[in-house]
């Protein structure tokens, strides 16, 4: 989904930094991509669970283009077996959530007022629950690492709801977009039977690339929601939050385990 909205973006006439994984496939697209729009595009890399890489990303941002207009927090993994970032923490909810979290909170400085911040997350936030040791890798099976990204989308929501009611201040948006069930490379687990069953009977059914960029473009672009701030959107239309996620005191647990974390991992915002 990066590519359409990298490509709308910049078709919009914004300057656009696409922050990617330092891959030569990521070189490749963004080759593809500049070419196609002929837009002023920027490739720059970021690693989400690497909080050096997020620094060195917000500096060259700074130095090179000054300050933000847009941020679209797209960048999503589903990694199929444990893996962990430092020993400890969670490679799955450290870049869904941790990652975009730093990143944002890193850029908000040199956000310009009136400014747009979407956030991509997913239908399963429903399954995701807050608690203590989230940011912990669990046992190492898919289905953990399918709880692992319910949470950290979860927690990407709220994060953008609590931000959302901060920024009002300064006339910045802030907003969700869900995409719906998209066959992308995320739809994996790398279990030659899953996959395959997936490949046969599912994959047919799930919205391409393109359709599934449309709600994060929409939001990006269309200035009937240019007001709009703390919604969550599906096809590209307003949706509510399910009530019990908002009856309770997830979000502000949140912001506990996550101060927490910083303090953990040395890291100043």
């Amino acid at each position: 989904m990066g590519i359409e909205i990298t490509k709308a973006v910049a078709k919009a006439g914004f300057k656009t930094i696409m922050a990617c994984l330092p891959t030569i496939r990521a070189k490749e697209k963004f080759f593809a991509i500049k070419k196609e729009t002929n837009g002023d595009i920027e490739l720059l890399s970021i690693e989400l669970e690497k909080p050096e890489t997020i620094h060195n990303f917000v500096e060259k941002v700074k130095n090179d283009f000054g300050a933000v207009d847009l941020l679209i927090n797209n960048a999503g993994v589903l990694y199929p077996k444990k893996k962990d970032v430092d020993g400890k923490w969670d490679y799955t909810t450290m870049v869904n959530y941790f990652g975009h979290y730093l990143l944002t909170k890193k850029l908000l400085p040199i956000f310009n007022d009136n400014g747009k911040i979407i956030n991509v997350i997913s239908l399963t936030y429903r399954f995701g629950s807050i608690y203590p040791e989230m940011f912990q890798c669990g046992r190492d099976s898919w289905v953990q690492q399918v709880f692992n990204y319910s949470n950290a989308k979860l927690a990407l929501l709220y994060f953008s709801l609590d931000l959302a009611e901060q920024l009002k201040v300064r006339n910045i948006t802030v907003n969700c977009s869900d995409p719906g069930i998209v066959g992308t490379n995320i739809v994996a687990m790398n279990s030659k039977i899953f996959d395959k069953i997936c490949d046969i009977f599912a994959r047919p059914f799930m919205k391409s690339h393109k359709n599934g960029a449309k709600t994060a473009i929409y939001l990006a672009l269309d200035e009937n929601v240019s007001k709009i701030t703390g919604g969550y959107f599906k096809n590209e239309k307003q949706r509510p939050v399910i009530k019990r996620f908002l009856n309770n005191n997830y979000a502000e647990l949140l912001k506990l385990f996550t101060e927490k974390l910083l303090i953990e991992r040395n890291i100043i915002v």
